[in-house]
């Protein structure tokens, strides 16, 4: 609900390893509200999200272990460094990864030579580029719940995220997205479109 409106309902959808989940919908349908009842940052009102057979209230840690969430916003912090701002996104989903390979991540995600730059100063691709160099790091949580993430990103940067995710893909990791633009993933690979 938003307000007195009421934003979706009847919706249902199972997804398996290996699958990628587009929900797609006009702005102000409900999209993102959708995503984070998915991740649990919100209850819906009626009905329930399911993480291996089990309602998320029951394994709600175990859940966020195997889950990595990215809003439509960059989420990061202006005074802190690209590094910096990755190892944090980083601590708060649980993994610690050392430096050297934070590093890495943000020079694969085409930030090499940025990485100790104060986010204030990045362009908006380049911030959205720091929040998707988490999408790098090992071990990869089997879900990623992205809203909106080709937003700002260029022709290459957006050929760079489509590998990306690709390769969650073949790994049998699950991807949900939301996004405007089309996203010419492999055919092959399994995908389901949800229309709000």
């Amino acid at each position: 609900m938003r307000g007195t409106r009421r934003l979706f309902e009847g919706v249902n959808a199972v997804i398996q390893a290996g699958q990628l989940l587009r929900v797609q919908g006009a702005n102000g349908a409900g999209k993102t509200t959708l995503l984070r009842a998915l991740c649990a940052l919100s209850c819906p009102d009626r009905g329930e999200v399911r993480w291996n057979g089990c309602t998320l209230s029951s394994q709600r840690d175990e859940f966020h272990r195997d889950l990595i969430y990215i809003g439509h916003a960059a989420a990061l912090k202006d005074d802190l460094s690209a590094l910096e701002n990755l190892l944090s996104a980083c601590l708060l989903g649980g993994q610690r990864p050392a430096t050297p390979v934070l590093m890495q991540a943000l020079a694969a995600a085409g930030l090499r030579q940025r990485e100790h730059l104060s986010a204030r100063s990045l362009s908006q691709g380049q911030r959205r580029r720091v929040a998707l160099a988490r999408l790098l790091l090992e071990p990869a949580p089997p879900l990623w719940v992205l809203d909106e993430p080709f937003n700002a990103l260029d022709a290459v940067a957006s050929g760079w995220l489509l590998g990306v995710l690709t390769g969650q893909l073949r790994r049998g990791g699950i991807v949900v997205l939301t996004s405007h633009q089309p996203v010419a993933i492999d055919p092959s690979l399994s995908q389901v479109t949800l229309a709000l």
